[in-house]
């Protein structure tokens, strides 16, 4: 069965959210790529990340050309190791992930992590003409366990802003790790877990592991 952003599996997002969910898969990145510092606040990680991820677009060759495999390879390097994917890979599948075996949750978080790097991946170039205000946090106390970090995007052209928020665990190593992102508190999560309940409903696990590879196998293609 083919899967494409017409059909099937991703049809959800082409719904009142597609654009502001393609925009936070590029926000995402920037965000993800410094917050792993515990030591720093988690507000101050983001606006200098997301200055880092701006040079980053304007001077990274591969970028400019729009190689996308070139994308990739930073994003895997540099953004998938602050991505708590099996948490959110679990959130996004709901209930269903207790009926899963132990070798279906491992094949979830693996295609869940190659459509994300490469949804995200295709979504980088088009991160130009924005401008990000991070909302200052009050000190993170040393035994807090979970922030959200407030943004407001101001797009080009006079559209609306966005609100975004960043929504992130610290590890048992003292590092803070994203798992789920809301946009005017519409979350990322929920709005692929709804998706993923469409394929579930339809063939089980079974039936979403084969949507989520023959997407990504799809995507390889490209």
């Amino acid at each position: 069965m083919e899967i494409n952003s017409e059909d099937g599996l991703f049809r959800g997002l082409r719904m009142k959210y597609k654009a502001t969910i393609l925009l936070v898969k590029c926000l995402l990145l920037g965000i993800w790529l410094g917050i792993a510092n515990a030591q720093s606040d988690p507000d101050t990680l983001v606006k200098e990340t997301v200055e880092d991820i701006l040079e980053t677009v304007q001077n990274d060759p591969g970028v400019q050309a729009g190689d996308i495999n070139r994308i990739k390879e930073i994003m895997e390097e540099k953004v998938a190791p602050h991505i708590d994917f099996p948490r959110m890979t679990r959130l996004a599948v709901g209930r269903s992930w207790r009926d899963a075996s132990k070798e279906q949750k491992k094949a979830l978080v693996r295609e869940f992590h190659e459509m994300l790097m490469r949804s995200y991946a295709a979504a980088f170039k088009m991160y130009k003409g924005i401008v990000i205000e991070t909302r200052a946090l009050p000190r993170v106390k040393p035994d807090e366990k979970q922030v959200s970090v407030n943004t407001v995007v101001r797009l080009p052209g006079g559209a609306p802003p966005l609100s975004v928020d960043y929504d992130l665990l610290r590890t048992k190593n003292d590092t803070w790790k994203v798992y789920d992102v809301r946009v005017d508190g519409a979350s990322l999560v929920i709005n692929y877990r709804n998706v993923f309940m469409q394929e579930i409903q339809k063939g089980g696990i079974e039936g979403l592991l084969k949507a989520l590879a023959e997407k990504n196998s799809n995507n390889s293609e490209k």
